[in-house]
């Protein structure tokens, strides 16, 4: 239910009165505490300007004002955004997309303190079991040493031993004199009791156990004063260990204070909570340090082809026979095998191969006609300790790049992937170890926390009820956003923007903090419809805790939830940056907006009259298997525009981002990338070409821009050297680009502005005094093509460029592409940095539709309706279709049922996600596939009807 607006106001408000950051037009916004708001608009209004850029700009701006002087200048100061005042603004907490911890030791079990919690537990309460005989670990108090070898050996003669060296290389010499110095006369080495001696020392070489005898005694009640000094001070030398060895039969028994085995007497140390971290030298894998994969050399990337000969190049580092040592020493391994270098590899011994792989100890006699001596003999270390040897520092960039391309990253052999060591694996909890845990989909996690106190013995419950209370509550608000497929062990950098989101989201409820200003940035993304009315309950349980959540959103479902709207618009760009409409959901549907009239009906994204037929041919994966995909054959019917669908977690990207896109991204680009396990791949003949189109920025610097990106830019420049003045000058291309010295402006280095350094104010940007904002030096702008310099032509928009070049063909056919997908308000110099992500996607498309191409190109688009207003989706569903009318393969993930609806072919996957998904649910044309039982057919049938 929504509120009334009047109770909303009444709680008070944020006022922004001014704003004017990026083209946002001197607006005021008034957005009411304690409501669930939302900020819509088309792509590039100004919705994060408004949101991000000023709203959370200048809370983070008060905040850090807050620190002394000290601890600014520390951390740097923020610019005031462009605004005239904002009041009503209370502590703010930004959850973006863009925020993805690219760290591989961050889970989603550290993100969401879950996994601390889990840590804490098994550190309490784990049963330790024995890595060596799997028997239960004990530890004993002193008394109760004392009380079991009087029970064990009474009236027995025994030795009393410490444990000093246990199997490790040394000769002990200082160790020994030292004991001997104490008073003490014998030690037991290697099983066998000798007297200390002056001078007395071991085999440095040879590994060593040392026992120090500390008593020979007979066990018994009437002397027990003697035994408990002997326990005592053997507990003492022996690190809190002991050992007991009758004298008669030569049998020894192990005590500790410690965790102990005692078949064994293997020691753990006290559990803490670090011991189960891999973040932590005492709980990581030693191996893999903690990441739970190595990288090792690839045996397919050093042998690709099986069937060459090792004469004819089957070894790709090495390449094609060549009179060296390394050609002799394998000639002589495969000579002693009764193979030479001719033979095809698939046919040489595997024994053969894995000493020329991995080395050999056998003396190999080499007689070569080439050599200066004609007889040697000699070791070989094997081609992996050579590609590795290069991997070192010392052996440069160059040598690094080259052998890095035969390394794979691999499971860590030594914890498989558990990333802890294995004594912190051998701590059991209802027989699970804290990697069985952090393993589990968040739903089984969630069930097997539950009633697990009633399985432990009554000392355990007391401690565990606190802590499971905490797992569990931040495990249900996991839940609760729709992320029961994933697990604790899943890594922060492989989720897509929403689940990130979506994680800290959850982070911030289990919080419970109060009268806070929250603002998310689509926070839907990636979710399916099934999942939209849980997150949209927890978005309302975080406003009934006291708090004001701002959202930057297009989703209908959140729109017509919300307490309160505000719609910039009317455009976007230049065209955009004002309110349209602020006030309630129900006062929106009855206003005249862009936004109300796809909201009310009166405008919609229209469903082809007919499907393509596509090229009648075919691109198939068979027995795909990477992640939870469950051995699945895809197949994509070329020529068409297909939609890839299916509930979050059932296995979209593993499929498209995971196996097909590496998979050809490797056959046309030789991408390093390793695409998931599949087992064969049919009709790659027919396509010559993937591309992937994300929403991320044009270019890596702020340098950027579309004219740049689109390669209009080289056009426009050759344009101006062909000018009478530029050949006159003697100008080259190079004289108009802002990247190189020549033409460019020296004291802003073609930037435009110069950064001054206000030390404990923040820095300011100032428009260079040379140029005065122009990037380049004033001979280059007296050359003028009708009337305009070259800096003249950066800052005209595409629409005024479409006309102004009217008569250039070359440069006119790449900019008319940007007028036609609805860009024509951008300016071709306009730094890509400030572009949205729907516009970013879109200059990229049009760059591909400008282009000559052959009609067999494969487009992959991972939910490219990520921040596009209704309108947005329409203008791109337009080029969608063209690319897809020239012969274009399109393949998409999405959820929006507005694009999902427009599509030839559909691939939903599921039923569920995480493990309960992998499997392709159904496959056809839209009017095909609402015929099946599918959780996403059931919300595309209402679309469609």
């Amino acid at each position: 239910m929504n509120q009334d607006i009047n109770n909303i106001e009444s709680a008070g408000s944020v006022d922004v009165y001014g704003a004017r950051v990026h083209n946002l037009k001197n607006i005021d916004v008034t957005i009411p505490h304690n409501s669930l708001s939302v900020i819509t608009g088309l792509s590039g209004s100004g919705k994060s300007s408004l949101a991000f850029d000023t709203i959370f700009a200048e809370g983070q701006r008060r905040y850090i004002e807050t620190f002394s002087s000290y601890a600014r200048n520390m951390l740097g100061s923020l610019e005031r955004p462009d605004v005239d005042k904002i009041t009503g603004l209370s502590p703010v907490i930004s959850i973006e997309q863009k925020t993805v911890n690219k760290n591989p030791r961050s889970t989603i079990g550290t993100t969401t303190e879950i996994y601390d919690f889990f840590r804490l537990l098994f550190a309490r309460m784990g049963e330790a079991k024995s890595y060596l005989s799997g028997s239960p670990m004990v530890k004993y108090t002193k008394d109760k040493i004392v009380d079991l070898i009087v029970e064990q050996y009474e009236g027995k003669k025994i030795y009393v031993l410490a444990p000093l060296v246990k199997n490790r290389k040394g000769h002990y010499k200082e160790l020994f004199e030292n004991l001997r110095k104490k008073g003490y006369l014998y030690v037991r080495v290697d099983g066998e009791l000798t007297e200390l001696e002056y001078g007395m020392k071991l085999n440095r070489y040879q590994n060593h156990t040392v026992e120090l005898v500390i008593d020979r005694m007979k066990a018994s009640t009437s002397d027990m004063q003697r035994l408990r000094s002997t326990v005592e001070s053997a507990l003492k030398q022996g690190d809190k260990q002991m050992m007991v060895m009758d004298m008669d039969s030569g049998e020894v028994r192990h005590y500790s204070q410690h965790l102990m085995d005692p078949e064994t007497g293997l020691s753990y140390p006290e559990p803490a909570p670090h011991n189960f971290s891999f973040n932590s030298p005492q709980g990581a894998c030693r191996r893999c340090k903690g990441l739970g994969f190595v990288s090792a050399v690839d045996e397919e990337k050093v042998i690709p082809d099986k069937t060459k000969s090792i004469y004819d190049g089957a070894i790709v580092p090495l390449g094609r026979y060549k009179n060296s040592l390394i050609f002799w020493q394998i000639e002589a391994i495969c000579k002693q095998y009764g193979h030479d270098l001719k033979t095809p590899v698939e046919k040489l011994p595997h024994e053969a191969l894995g000493d020329i792989l991995d080395g050999t100890d056998m003396r190999l006699d080499i007689r070569n006609e080439t050599m200066s001596t004609s007889h040697y003999s000699g070791s070989y270390d094997g081609l992996v300790k050579y590609i590795e040897m290069q991997q070192d520092e010392d052996a440069g960039a160059d040598a690094n790049k080259w052998s890095g391309k035969f390394f794979s990253r691999a499971v860590c052999p030594k914890c498989g992937g558990n990333r802890l060591n294995k004594t912190s694996l051998y701590f059991f909890i209802d027989g699970k170890n804290i990697a069985d845990v952090a393993n589990m989909d968040i739903a089984d996690l969630y069930e097997w926390t539950q009633g697990l106190e009633d399985r432990l013995d009554q000392t355990k419950r007391v401690v565990a009820e606190e802590i499971l209370k905490e797992i569990r509550s931040r495990l249900k608000f996991l839940l609760d956003v729709g992320l029961d497929y994933l697990s604790l062990n899943r890594d922060s950098a492989s989720l897509s923007g929403g689940e990130s989101q979506r994680i800290r989201l959850a982070t911030q409820i289990g919080s419970q903090l109060v009268n806070v200003l929250y603002i998310l940035d689509e926070p839907s993304i990636g979710l399916h419809q099934r999942d939209n009315v849980r997150l949209i309950n927890s978005l309302k349980q975080l406003r009934d805790n006291g708090n004001s959540i701002i959202v930057v959103e297009h989703d209908k479902d959140i729109m017509k939830e919300a307490d309160y709207i505000v719609d910039i618009g009317p455009g976007a760009g230049r065209h955009g940056g004002e309110v349209v409409f602020q006030g309630t959901p129900s006062q929106l549907l009855a206003a005249n907006t862009l936004t109300s009239s796809y909201l009310n009906g009166d405008k919609e994204i229209k469903v082809p009259e007919k499907r393509r037929e596509g090229n009648g041919k075919y691109l198939r994966i068979n027995g795909a298997s990477g992640h939870n995909l469950k051995h699945v054959d895809l197949n994509l019917p070329l020529g068409k525009f297909i939609c890839v669908t299916g509930v979050s977690g059932s296995g979209k990207s593993s499929l498209i981002n995971g196996t097909l896109h590496p998979l050809l991204s490797k056959k046309f680009y030789r991408s390093i990338e390793e695409p998931l396990s599949y087992e064969s791949v049919e009709g790659i003949e027919n396509i010559d070409k993937v591309v992937t189109v994300d929403q991320s920025p044009l270019g890596r610097s702020p340098r950027s821009n579309p004219a740049t990106y689109t390669g209009v830019f080289s056009d426009i420049r050759k344009l101006f050297v062909e000018l009478p003045d530029s050949k006159l000058r003697g100008y080259k291309p190079g004289r108009f680009s802002f990247n190189v010295s020549g033409g460019r402006c020296e004291t802003c280095k073609g930037n435009g502005y110069r950064t001054i350094e206000m030390n404990f104010l923040p820095d300011v940007l100032v428009p260079c005094e040379e140029c005065h904002g122009k990037r380049y030096n004033r001979e280059t702008l007296e050359v003028r093509y009708k009337g305009k310099s070259i800096s003249d032509v950066l800052e005209m928009t595409v629409n005024q460029a479409v006309n102004f070049f009217e008569n250039v063909p070359v440069i006119l056919k790449k900019i008319k592409v940007l007028q036609d997908i609805g860009l024509g308000y951008i300016k071709l110099g306009q730094p890509s940095s400030t572009l949205s992500g729907g516009e970013n996607q879109r200059v990229k498309l049009a760059t591909e539709l400008a282009k000559k191409d052959t009609g067999k190109t494969l487009f992959i688009l991972d939910e490219p309706t990520t921040g596009l207003h209704f309108e947005d989706i329409r203008v791109l569903m337009k080029v969608i279709n063209k690319l897809v009318d020239k012969g274009n393969t399109m393949v998409v993930i999405e959820h929006n049922l507005d694009v999902v609806k427009c599509a030839d072919w559909i691939i939903d996957l599921g039923p569920g996600g995480g493990r309960e998904g992998g499997c392709i649910m159904a496959e056809g044309t839209p009017e095909d596939f609402i015929k099946s039982d599918t959780p996403t057919s059931a919300f595309l049938k209402q679309e469609l009807q």
